[in-house]
């Protein structure tokens, strides 16, 4: 895994997987999260910062999370297991 980097923002997840026909994160919350929070997503070749447009639990919309959850989050870029989420 990699290490949390403590310039980038307050660590809120990791991703666990990603669906690639429909471009979205699963991501493990370790931290509240909400729509319209702005997210970074970074690991070995991943390095990326959009905002949370919206959020699902279980293929129902949420508007916000809380840690221990596991959510899905459109993505604009691939993004791999283990790549941790960070939010800005």
């Amino acid at each position: 895994m990699d290490k949390p980097d403590k310039e980038v923002g307050k660590v809120v997840g990791k991703v666990s997987g990603y669906f690639t026909k429909v471009g979205v994160a699963a991501i493990e919350l370790e931290d509240a999260l909400k729509v319209g929070d702005t997210i970074k997503i970074k690991g070995h070749t991943t390095d990326f910062s959009q905002k949370v447009d919206s959020m699902q639990i279980d293929r129902k919309d949420v508007k916000e999370a809380k840690k221990g959850d596991s959510v899905g989050i459109m993505v604009k870029e691939r993004v791999r297991p283990n790549d941790i989420v960070y939010k800005e």
